[in-house]
């Protein structure tokens, strides 16, 4: 149970040294909507989104190569009974992304988005949270840096997601330890979970945040002691986004227990994401919310697999597509009331 903080160092110093926004591509961003041929504001929550694109791509907001990057991993609390599903049947969907059977195939499809499925050692579960910590801190760092790497195809929009069985205990057990409460204001449905084994799903994550007790003040012991190799891959992808200029579409309850991590460590550390939608799972909205986020949908989705995300990216798209390619009032010489 001993710390010694030294793999997280890497991790510390890119959350210290996270580039900032760029003032001048807002700017530019803003002064080219006040030109397109529309009345000011009326495109709404799309003007935001394209002012958004430009200030942490650096430029003229664009989306040419899109990526929604899901992540698998396996978990030893699921010993528990915490799924309506064996966790066999993770390995299976991603047996099933791969052969574009999955709902993010489609999504996917429909958008043009390209899609990466990364198998994180799915035959090694984490250890079970209620007994020893998931994961050590190499391991938990070495994860996180993985996430980072997806960086390497040079998507200009990135979109983040999972599939883990177990993996909305742990994400419930993450937002408890960060932002209070007990297993029973976190924990729901999930896989499907309803009356008694919904509550023995809130006791276990209660029996994790018990045997860690102390010892979670800290937002990486957090992550190492009660997450999963997908979360840790997910903020990992999210930091290393960052410090490439490509922003980043969060997926739903699972996919924002890895982004409160680095909230927690630093709040402006997700400045370069957007909440793609609201899940239907309990605690979502409320996690949203303890952060200052606002999510773009409210579909009544709790899939994951970064379906919310995919559809959310869909929309950016739209807006990248709208800013750069109307008309101005000059080139359309119609008059802008002036």
């Amino acid at each position: 149970m001993s710390t010694t903080g030294l793999p997280f160092d890497d991790i510390r110093d890119l959350v210290r040294s996270m580039p900032g926004p760029d003032g001048a591509a807002v700017h530019a961003a803003r002064h080219r909507e006040e030109e397109l041929t529309k009345p000011a504001g009326s495109l709404g929550r799309l003007e935001e989104l394209a002012q958004w694109l430009a200030a942490w791509q650096g430029g003229a907001p664009h989306v040419d190569r899109p990526l929604v990057a899901v992540f698998a991993g396996n978990h030893g609390v699921t010993r528990k009974g915490v799924s309506a599903f064996p966790p066999e049947v993770t390995a299976q969907m991603v047996a099933n992304f791969a052969a574009g059977g999955a709902a993010i195939n489609q999504i996917c499809a429909a958008y043009d988005l390209s899609l990466k499925v990364y198998d994180l050692a799915l035959e090694i579960p984490t250890e079970d949270f209620t007994e020893d910590a998931a994961m050590d801190e190499r391991t938990c760092a070495a994860t996180m840096a993985f996430g980072m790497e997806v960086l390497m195809d040079k998507p200009d929009l990135l979109c983040i997601g999972e599939m883990g069985i177990g993996n909305t205990t742990v994400a419930a057990a993450i937002f408890a330890a960060l932002f209070g409460g007990t297993g029973a204001d976190w924990a729901g449905a999930g896989t499907g979970m309803a009356g008694e084994a919904l509550g023995r799903k809130a006791a276990v994550v209660d029996w994790g945040l018990a045997f860690h007790k102390g010892h979670l003040s800290d937002p990486l012991e957090v992550l190492r002691r009660l997450g999963g190799r997908e979360i840790a891959a997910m903020a990992g992808a999210i930091l290393g986004a960052r410090h490439q200029n490509v922003p980043v579409i969060v997926d739903g309850f699972v996919a924002t227990a890895a982004a409160a991590i680095l909230h927690k460590l630093d709040p402006r550390a997700l400045d370069h994401c957007l909440f793609g939608h609201v899940s239907a799972e309990q605690g979502h909205m409320k996690a949203l919310e303890a952060m200052g986020k606002v999510p773009l949908l409210a579909l009544g989705m709790r899939l994951g697999e970064g379906t919310g995300a995919a559809l959310a990216a869909g929309i950016v798209k739209a807006a990248a597509r709208c800013h750069r390619d109307m008309a101005t009032f000059a080139e359309a010489a119609v008059s802008n009331g002036d």
